[in-house]
């Protein structure tokens, strides 16, 4: 999303599996400043397998070589479980391929981004394709800082000052998919009055639609504005975001308050790419868009 869950809209830290790092005779894992859900859910299993095992956290600890503290961090999804951890829990309780299994799909949790928009935003910088039409802000790859600030935090609830800055970095930082990028195609379609909502002074609204005039500009990106006298058109439900993997599974994202969804059914996708589709030919062409934004630029 493009608030704070608009986007969930963010996006900072980074995803990956198991790392090996060494281990002593009482090894330690790495402490997770923000736990992920996969996180919270391997620990699930680890104590699972444990509670079945009829060992102690302390019993558990002594046989993988390391401290009972480090089990209870690693059972709650506070700590990121180093490689040695996983292989001699898999072997202390049972070996049955499960917490090796599972640990495959350990992530780290991403300062700057709501939870339910996670998974997106790591499908979002492997995507070989992008889509977004977005009818509430501007789409958070498309923001200047001024702009995020500002809807950050207008945020409910309020943010502490080291949340919002976390957060603000996040979303800029996930503005670099586009520039490292430039054999993707990113597709924008974005109502009108989007970028007539007031935000900040004159010159932080010309510095924000400079800034989306300059990130459009690249030949792998198109911008499409759906002009205030449009009629009646094929997203009217909300918000559409469209991407193809390198696979060339194509997956889609809804979000409402305080959630989101991703879509992996065929024909559910296949509506939403449909209806996109469609507005592509009623929104201006990119020209035409450009046109419009810099006519805005120069009524401010």
């Amino acid at each position: 999303m493009d608030v704070v869950g608009v986007e969930g809209e963010a996006a900072a830290g980074s995803a990956g599996g198991v790392r090996a790092v060494p281990a002593g005779p009482v090894g330690e894992c790495e402490r997770e400043p923000h736990p992920s859900d996969s996180l919270r859910t391997f620990g699930a299993v680890v104590q699972a397998l444990r509670e079945h095992a009829g060992l102690s956290r302390a019993d558990l600890g002594a046989r993988v070589q390391y401290s009972k503290h480090t089990v209870e961090s690693v059972e709650l999804g506070r700590r990121m479980p180093d490689e040695a951890f996983v292989e001699r829990a898999e072997e202390a309780l049972g070996n049955t391929g499960a917490l090796r299994k599972a640990a495959r799909h350990l992530t780290r949790g991403e300062a700057g981004l709501a939870a339910w928009f996670r998974r997106w935003a790591r499908l979002e910088r492997e995507a070989v394709s992008l889509c977004t039409y977005e009818c509430r802000l501007v789409p958070g790859l498309l923001q200047s800082e001024a702009y995020a600030r500002s809807v950050i935090e207008g945020t409910i609830p309020l943010r502490t000052d080291e949340q919002m800055e976390a957060q603000l970095a996040a979303r800029m930082e996930r503005q670099a998919t586009m520039r490292e990028r430039p054999t993707v195609p990113f597709s924008f379609i974005v109502e009108e009055h989007v970028f007539r909502r007031r935000f900040g002074d004159p010159q932080a609204m010309r510095e924000l639609v400079d800034h989306v005039l300059e990130c459009s500009a690249p030949r792998n990106v198109t911008l499409q504005v759906v002009p205030l006298d449009a009629r009646l058109h094929a997203c009217l439900d909300g918000p559409v975001r469209l991407l193809e993997t390198p696979e060339g599974q194509r997956l889609g994202y809804s979000e409402g308050q305080q959630n989101g969804r991703l879509i992996s059914d065929r024909k559910e996708v296949s509506l939403l790419c449909q209806r996109y589709d469609t507005l592509r030919s009623q929104a201006l062409p990119p020209g035409e868009s450009r046109a419009l934004l810099e006519r805005l630029r120069g009524e401010l």
